[in-house]
């Protein structure tokens, strides 16, 4: 029989899915023991309201979901570590983590939900309005821009159903692309051409967001747009950017040990947490590349959690 580690379960990274995973598995008696990494509470830290996820009726700030959300699992004895795991060894029980501290800890079973970040422009001033106009979710942040212009970044399909998505709410979408030509396919890229409420800006790249802070709220009022080719800027006024130009799963440090796809999100197998090495799961937007909600990644993070109690107790733990 293998060694026992010092711990049941090591949960890396919070947000929706490692909270939840917490939550289930603390009331597992599993005393789970959770690394928070470098964003603790993951993409929702950056939200300042939501209103799509259920049992709120009027919305919630994501950095609040994010703090009840954690003291819910603390409640039933989850701890929570502000370290970030800089490395891992799953070639043999127990498992072993490290933290960026150079701790070593051992555990019998580790879920993996380090989430994934959206890729950004760069600039200054796209940080200083994230949250207050600037936005990488149109799904999560659409409603808020009714009726009011909008710009979305980006030449893939992302971008493309980002685009045609906020037609639903805003008045009007600027689509900017850096280029002529699109990665994305033809038929999304049709699609927006056909759409009358969406206009296209090529060779055209974001010089700097445009807004004001009046009275501590910071808002939107334009973009500064700059043509790549004759280097001409000039001001667009909207209310609202999108950054559709991809994410990246936070997944470097697994490279070469669990399975994953070009891009770095891990494999699981079908209606299942399970990656290719047993006893590893992995659950929200680490292993998601198609829907990234919060509700779907705590979703899965419960998945990962009923996979880990049968796991152990099919290991007589």
């Amino acid at each position: 029989m293998p060694q026992r580690g010092q711990h049941k379960v090591i949960i890396i990274g919070t947000g929706p899915a490692g909270l939840t995973a917490a939550i289930y598995t603390a009331r597992a008696n599993l005393e789970p023991i959770i690394f928070e990494g470098a964003q603790p509470g993951g993409q929702l830290m950056i939200t300042t309201d939501i209103e799509n996820y259920p049992g709120f009726e009027k919305g919630i700030a994501g950095p609040e979901l994010m703090d009840v959300m954690r003291k819910q699992a603390q409640r039933f004895g989850a701890q929570s570590f502000f370290k970030t795991v800089s490395n891992v060894d799953f070639t043999s029980k127990p498992y072993k983590v490290w933290t960026d501290d150079k701790t070593e800890y051992t555990a019998d079973t580790v879920i993996i939900a380090t989430g994934a970040s959206a890729r950004y422009l760069g600039l200054e001033s796209e940080k200083e309005f994230m949250g207050f106009g600037v936005s990488a979710c149109a799904t999560c942040d659409g409603f808020f821009f009714r009726n009011q212009r909008v710009v979305v970044v980006g030449g893939g399909d992302t971008a493309m159903e980002e685009a045609n998505y906020l037609t639903r709410h805003a008045s009007e979408v600027l689509l900017i692309h850096r280029r002529e030509g699109f990665r994305a396919s033809r038929i999304m890229l049709e699609r927006v051409q056909k759409n009358p409420k969406i206009k296209l800006a090529l060779n055209t790249v974001i010089d700097e967001v445009v807004g004001t802070n009046e009275g501590g709220r910071k808002s939107v009022t334009g973009v500064n747009l700059k043509n790549v080719k004759t280097g001409e800027i000039t001001l667009h006024p909207c209310e609202g950017v999108f950054i559709a130009i991809g994410h990246e799963p936070n997944t470097k440090f697994l490279k070469g040990i669990l399975d994953m796809d070009g891009v770095g999100y891990l494999k699981t197998e079908k209606s299942s947490s399970k990656t290719n090495i047993e006893g590893v799961f992995a659950c929200g937007d680490a292993q998601d590349a198609v829907y990234r909600q919060a509700i779907t990644a705590a979703g899965t993070g419960c998945m990962a959690a009923i996979d880990v109690e049968r796991y152990l107790e099919a290991m007589g733990e």
